[in-house]
């Protein structure tokens, strides 16, 4: 005699597995996505900031050389 097999036919047949398993993955990748967007922004911000850096760094070299042209003519022999 066979027994009554209890539960139900969906999580019997794996069929509550299936749907959870690919509502899973869709979670996944939305969260993938979402992260993938964060990461290009950070990205953007960080070569702003690079840029900046790189303009701040070029103009102290800038000033630094401006006065030592300055310094380098006030001491030139004045010719006339």
């Amino acid at each position: 005699m066979d027994e009554p097999v209890e539960g139900s036919r969906f999580l019997r047949d794996g069929i509550w597995h299936d749907q959870r398993f690919e509502a899973q993955e869709r979670i996944m990748a939305l969260q993938f996505g979402a992260m993938e967007k964060r990461l290009e922004r950070i990205e953007g911000l960080i070569e702003g900031l690079e840029r900046r850096l790189w303009m701040t760094v070029y103009g102290v070299v800038a000033v630094i050389l401006t006065q030592a042209v300055q310094g380098i003519l006030e001491y030139a022999p004045k010719g006339g």
